[in-house]
């Protein structure tokens, strides 16, 4: 198993809108991908504060998801 881990900067009162965002968005495009096991968000609203955890089955899949069309990056920047 292989984990990928980002942490992510929330504006003031958007946290809610990053929540649906990975729930509607982020795990959808994620579960299309190779390899793709389970993904968690962890978040801390008083600071504003994100990590996003995405476990996959191979080092390879996880590489090949980072830049497979570049599905992470498209839904992160909406």
């Amino acid at each position: 198993m292989y984990v990928r881990g980002t942490d992510v900067q929330v504006k003031s009162g958007k946290m809610q809108e990053l929540i649906k965002a990975f729930d509607d968005s982020v795990v959808p495009a994620q579960n299309a991908q190779k390899g793709y096991q389970d993904s968690y968000l962890m978040t801390d609203a008083s600071s504003g504060k994100a990590i996003a955890i995405s476990l996959w089955e191979t080092e390879a899949d996880m590489l090949a998801s980072e830049s497979d069309g570049g599905y992470l990056q498209e839904i992160l920047a909406k």
